[in-house]
């Protein structure tokens, strides 16, 4: 096979090709590994693991009202208006048992386009986005 054209490839040299092939996936850039918890995939096994945390505090009576992955649209004001210009999501939302917003973001790395997005979203909607390690 290896000394015909493509002309010559045939079905059953398709096979062949076709059953050597390993289809590997691809290694997160910074390394995490998905990790699912009954029925939820989270993005690192440190975010897995601070959900389950949480929600042992949250039995506990610590905290209440836990959202996983909520949304901040990033807005500016411009000249025509007000122009959406991103989206920042947080790993965790939740008030804590004096009624107080907590808003979590788990991170291993912290890059700056994350950063920005954090300081964006502090700014616009007057919250403070804890990081946990």
């Amino acid at each position: 096979m290896a000394t015909r054209g493509w002309q010559d490839f045939t079905a059953a040299d398709a096979a062949r090709h076709n059953a050597k092939l390993e289809v590997k996936a691809k290694p997160s850039k910074y390394h995490a590994v998905k990790t699912t918890v009954g029925t939820i995939t989270f993005d690192s096994a440190a975010e897995a693991r601070r959900y389950g945390e949480l929600k042992v505090l949250e039995r506990a009576g610590e905290l209440g009202l836990l959202e996983l992955q909520p949304r901040y649209r990033l807005t500016v004001t411009a000249p025509v208006g007000t122009v959406v210009i991103g989206e920042y999501r947080a790993d965790f939302r939740y008030r804590t048992a004096a009624g107080d917003l907590v808003v979590e973001d788990v991170k291993g790395m912290a890059t700056p386009l994350y950063r920005w997005k954090k300081k964006h979203t502090e700014a616009q909607y007057g919250v403070t986005i804890v990081e946990v390690r």
